[in-house]
């Protein structure tokens, strides 16, 4: 077959829901053996693009030609045939089925006798582990994925898009959940298949990661096409502006909030579980935002868990304006004013089935029960709609499901159902993971609006830059240990770093 200059063209695609036009004639062109980022803010149509590509969406508009042949793809199963993969931002395993079973489900090798057929396990594991020698990958294929990290469970996804001998391969947020070293062994993997002609698309948030990886850049806004270059000829300000259509001469909201007296006291904080937090004492102002950093596995999720009743606690004092308070669980959190933003937002913050409405209600139903035992819908509409303006949550109407939504506008509703609930200590858990950089722009004009009104905030990052650009002090956790607490106007990548290594042996 002749090679052409373009591997994949999608011409002229649209793609419209009801209320949203979600693609507007998009093209994206590209190259055999190459890495293409595509980028965007959420809601840009980089998602829908890529499922009219899968076959999960059908487009309205336009055409597909894989090396220069027009393809109907209906289905991912044609996507497949025409070789074409695509590694979801969600992970979904069959968690309790070995690493084999997952790489070959649906395909299993097969031992006839006579009419009977049996899965031949000696085939797929030979087939299994020629696949990770070929790979580099350092997997054992007998190892139940439930017991897997997101990274090895990754590589799994990987693996399986190369068996299918894909020359096209879709990877969604890759690194979203992974650690420097997770990373590094991703891109390893990446280069692997580049070098064999195979096509990456890369969706990604993280400006550093795509001007290391990418050879070319395709930028997307507002589901229209806005261009393609080499990711050489970018810079991450040249990338920002492009994305968001103006300059942000800044990637962080002037601040002017004034933390005032303790209004939290945490004392000697310890799980009853051995590897998991202990003896952690800090304190939060009023008017504070608290940065939590620290590197995976630190213990900071469970920490603030603790602090809203999700998790138990074996000894310790928890005290807020001066006196001593039990909290067992969220119904105490919420009694004591505090809110918690969790980390998945996909996994334990939105009710995906449910309307914007719904799911900026659901945390607080007494607030709009009538004397009658019923819940009054007009209140609840307007309250809703208040929230929408005021967090400028951008959505057809109150009535659109939530994950129809993009990631930036669904933890803009999450922070609408809090903020309803009238706390005075806001627990925000990687409160921009997974949002484009306009979005976090506004989260984070919204977190130090939050503060400036007199809210404490404790915010949990794994991004240095925020940690730096919005913490009025920063707290370090290393291996379960408060390893120490930082100002903010004088804390640097370095002392950060070596306080989340100091218990590192």
């Amino acid at each position: 077959m002749t090679q052409h200059e373009f591997l994949l063209e999608m011409n002229n695609i649209s793609k419209e829901f009801p209320g949203v036009k979600a693609l507007d004639g998009v093209t994206l062109k590209v190259r055999p053996g190459t890495v293409h980022a595509l980028m965007g803010e959420n809601g840009a149509g980089k998602s829908t693009l890529m499922k009219c590509l899968f076959g999960i969406y059908k487009p309205d508009e336009g055409e597909i030609l894989i090396n220069g042949q027009k393809v109907e793809i209906q289905n991912s199963k044609d996507a497949l045939n025409n070789g074409v993969s695509m590694i979801h931002q969600e992970l979904h395993p069959v968690p309790f089925r070995n690493v084999m079973e997952n790489i070959w489900l649906g395909r299993f090798p097969e031992r006839k006798f006579g009419p009977i057929s049996f899965v031949n396990h000696k085939k797929m594991l030979e087939d299994t582990q020629k696949l990770f020698a070929d790979l580099n990958m350092d997997l054992n294929p007998h190892d139940i994925v439930r017991d897997l990290s997101v990274s090895k469970i990754q590589s799994i996804e990987i693996a399986k898009a190369v068996s299918f001998h894909s020359k096209i391969i879709v990877m969604d947020e890759p690194t979203s959940s992974l650690t420097g070293n997770e990373v590094e062994q991703l891109f390893t993997i990446i280069n692997e298949l580049r070098s064999r002609g195979v096509s990456i698309i890369y969706i990604s948030h993280k400006m550093e990661e795509i001007l290391r990886i990418s050879d070319e850049v395709t930028i997307m806004r507002d589901g229209k096409y806005i261009g393609t270059w080499a990711a050489k000829e970018l810079t991450t300000d040249l990338i920002i502006s492009r994305m968001v259509g103006r300059d942000l001469t800044q990637r962080f909201p002037p601040r002017s909030n004034v933390p005032g007296e303790d209004i939290l006291q945490v004392e000697g904080l310890t799980s009853p579980f051995p590897n998991s937090f202990k003896n952690v004492s800090f304190n939060l102002r009023k008017g504070e935002i608290l940065g939590v950093g620290g590197l995976v596995g630190a213990q900071r999720t469970e920490v603030i868990e603790a602090l809203f009743g999700l998790r138990s606690v074996a000894s310790g004092t928890i005290s807020i304006n001066g006196k001593k308070v039990k909290i067992k669980s969220p119904t105490d959190a919420k009694k004591h004013k505090i809110a918690l933003l969790t980390e998945e937002r996909r996994v334990t913050g939105i009710f995906p089935v449910l309307n914007i409405l719904e799911n900026t209600v659901i945390a607080n139903q007494k607030r709009y029960e009538t004397p009658y035992g019923l819940l009054n819908s007009k209140k609840q509409r307007e309250e809703t709609v208040q929230y929408i303006e005021m967090l400028r949550t951008k959505t057809p109407s109150w009535k659109t499901l939530i994950k129809n939504l993009s990631g930036g506008n669904q933890q803009k509703v999450l922070l609408a159902r809090w903020l309803l609930t009238e706390p005075d200590i806001l627990l925000l858990d990687e409160p921009t993971r997974g949002i484009d950089v306009g979005a976090k722009y506004e989260i984070y004009s919204i977190i130090a609006d939050l503060a400036k009104q007199g809210k404490s905030i404790i915010m949990i990052s794994s991004e240095m830059p925020e940690l730096l650009g919005m913490s009025d002090r920063i707290m370090v956790m290393c291996e379960g240990k408060m390893a120490g607490i930082v100002d903010g106007k004088d804390a640097t990548e370095q002392e950060i770093m070596r306080l989340a290594t100091k218990y590192l042996v």
